[in-house]
Formats: C-alpha cells, sequence, structure tokens
C-alpha cells in the first residue's frame, strides 16, 4: 500500500502558476508510474499528466501540453506537477495517483490515490 498526499493547490489568476506536489509513503515510490488527474463539478475525472517510474518518460492530456510539466524525485518520494499559463478551465480538484502499468492514462489503471487538492483559476 502507499500513501499519496497533495499539497499546493490554491486560488490563482488566469495566465498565473501553480505547483502541486504529491507525497508518497508506504512502499518503495520508484515501483510505481505516477500520474496527475483532475475533476471539475459535474464532469468525470479526467487524465492530466504522467510520469514512469524513473522519470524518463512523460504523458500528457492534449489540454495541458506546453503549459504543465510533470516531474518526480525518487529520493523524496514526491511527484510534481508545475502548471503555467493557468485558464479557468483549468479550475478543478487534482489528484495524484499511482500504478504498477507504465504509461497508465486512465483511472482504473491506478490503484492508490490521493484526497486531492483544489485549483481554482480566476478569469
Amino acid at each position: 500500500q502507499v500513501q499519496l498526499v497533495e499539497s499546493g493547490g490554491g486560488l490563482v489568476q488566469a495566465g498565473g502558476s501553480l505547483r502541486l506536489s504529491c507525497a508518497a509513503s508506504g512502499r518503495t515510490f520508484s515501483n510505481y508510474a505516477m500520474g496527475w488527474f483532475r475533476q471539475a463539478p459535474g464532469k468525470e475525472r479526467e487524465f492530466v499528466a504522467a510520469v514512469s517510474w524513473g522519470g524518463l518518460s512523460t504523458y500528457y492530456a492534449d489540454s495541458v501540453k506546453g503549459r504543465f510539466t510533470i516531474s518526480r524525485n525518487n529520493a523524496k518520494s514526491t511527484v510534481y506537477l508545475q502548471m503555467n499559463s493557468l485558464r479557468p478551465e483549468d479550475t478543478a480538484v487534482y489528484y495524484c495517483a499511482a500504478s504498477m502499468t507504465g504509461g497508465a492514462l486512465f483511472p482504473h489503471e491506478y490503484a492508490h490515490w490521493g484526497q486531492g487538492t483544489q485549483v481554482t483559476v480566476n478569469s
């Protein structure tokens, strides 16, 4: 079992930046591929970004490509999501998740989830 705790959410103006962090504890962090998902009110949870075990491979939703960057520090058991040029449509609860499957893009491929952190972007 791995426990995940997100932080770094908040309120930001459109065009601004935020960096989300997700700290892991429990099982060996480097055994897991990590992902970020988001869920806006009334919408399904959607994929945002993912990173492979060693951090060399990254994957992004088209809606965030070029604006968001996922990275990980295995020594600190932490995964990050740097979000730049934020837009009102990025407003959502952001979740980090851990998967034993590399390149996982769908929620059902992730066995472990954090509680989420709210990101609100004002226009």
